[in-house]
This record gives C-alpha cells, sequence and structure tokens, in this order.
C-alpha cells in the first residue's frame, strides 16, 4: 500500500475523530507504532491523537496496558481476547482518551502456526463507554505489505468508531 494512501486515510480518520471530538490512544504489536507514526504526520493531530503505547512483547502488553498474564497464556498475544485487553488497557491509563485501537498479528516472514499463519492480525476498536469491536484478518504479502494492510485496516476502522450498533463489528 502506497505511503500516500496510507497518510490520506490518518487525514480521513483525523477529521472524523475531531468533528466529534474524540481524541485517540493506540496500543500496537506487530506495528511497531506504525499507526502512530501516519497520525502524527498529519498537520494538527495534536488536536485529536493523545498517546500511543508500542507494546511488542507479552512482558510489555502485561506491564504497560495490564493485559492478564493468563489471557496471553490461554490465547496468546494475537488473539481477540487479547486485542480487547489492549483497547481497555490503553483506555484506562490514558484518562483523556475517548477512543483506543489495537493491533496484534504475525507479521512474519516466522513465526506463524497451522491456526494463526503468516498475515494473521487481530484489530480492535473501543469508544470509551461503548462495546469493542473486533476483528481478524488474514492479510497477503510480505513484512511490510502485511503490516501496511494492518494500518490502513486500523484507520478506515477508525471512520466509523460509533457508528454502528454496539454488537457489531466495524469489520
Amino acid at each position: 500500500m502506497p505511503i500516500a494512501t496510507l497518510h490520506e486515510l490518518a487525514g480521513r480518520a483525523g477529521r472524523y475523530l475531531a468533528a466529534r471530538q474524540l481524541r485517540l490512544v493506540t496500543a500496537e504489536s506487530c506495528t511497531g507504532g506504525g499507526v502512530a507514526c501516519h497520525i502524527t504526520a498529519v498537520p494538527g493531530s495534536s488536536d485529536w491523537f493523545e498517546c500511543g503505547f508500542i507494546v511488542y512483547s507479552n512482558a510489555s502488553k502485561h506491564r504497560l496496558l495490564g493485559v492478564d498474564e493468563r489471557t496471553l497464556e490461554r490465547w496468546g498475544a494475537v488473539s481477540e481476547q487479547t486485542v480487547r485487553a489492549m483497547t481497555a488497557g490503553a483506555l484506562q491509563r490514558c484518562p483523556s482518551a475517548d477512543v483506543a485501537v489495537a493491533i496484534s498479528g504475525i507479521a512474519g516472514p516466522s513465526g506463524g502456526t497451522g491456526d494463526k499463519p503468516v498475515g494473521t492480525v487481530w484489530l480492535a476498536w473501543e469508544r470509551r463507554g461503548q462495546a469493542c469491536n473486533t476483528g481478524r484478518f488474514l492479510f497477503d504479502g510480505d513484512r511490510e505489505s502485511i503490516r501496511q494492510q494492518a494500518i490502513a485496516t486500523v484507520l478506515e476502522g477508525l471512520c466509523k468508531i460509533g457508528t454502528t450498533p454496539e454488537s457489531d463489528s466495524v469489520t
């Protein structure tokens, strides 16, 4: 995915959040801060972006976001349960944010399993006081392509936050 497209998506997400006076916190694993990077490239993003957590290891997910070690042991880092806990933890640790996104996945080229092949990514979007929406994706391509697709999908989902019934996924 071209970088210009990611910047465009970040700008669109920013306009959406700013129009609703919502502030964002990110919790990223496999994208290593890529969402926050594209967001902060948008002029004026300080009006709607609060902060970001890069939590690559399980230990950092637990220590910085409060993801329960039992969740990580039972379900793994790349799971719906973990990204839900990541958004909840990000909102708890950043009380000035209204919206949280989380990403955890296997970007490759190694690390995949039969149940979770390379390209498996779990995403979560949560608006404070509303249900957390999640999605499991299987992205194709090399490591960079998988990361860029995950970033794009998170940014696209931000433009839908709070517009779907709480029980519906944004995907």
